[in-house]
């Protein structure tokens, strides 16, 4: 089974994209929390959501607003212009629950 469950707090402002077929999929990263005080660390996820729930995500979340989210870990390789490989593991969501945004931003802004 490949389920992830997880919250954290966007590390910087998403990036929404359409692909060429039209289809819209929404990038950003969350920090996740783990330990507390002296202990504690930050792993940095990447997040990838698809269509509808991705466009909601685009237009409404903002850096350091929280997060729950529901999907699965994709890991892939690609090439970089230069022809570097590289992997990247990351969570393809598809449910993400917006948490309150941080002090600082109006309802509507994001």
């Amino acid at each position: 089974m490949n389920k992830f469950i997880g919250s954290g707090r966007l590390a910087k402002e998403p990036e929404l994209k359409y692909t060429q077929s039209g289809k819209c999929v929404c990038t950003f990263t969350i920090a996740i929390s783990d330990g507390w005080g002296e202990n504690a660390k930050s792993t940095f996820l990447p997040i990838v959501v698809w269509d509808k729930q991705g466009e909601a995500c685009g237009n409404n979340l903002c850096k350091g607003q929280s997060v729950v989210l529901e999907g699965r870990i994709q890991v892939r390789d690609y090439e970089t212009q230069d022809g570097s490989k590289r992997c990247v593991t990351e969570c393809v969501a598809h449910h993400v629950e917006f948490g309150a945004k941080p002090k600082g931003h109006a309802k509507g802004d994001g």
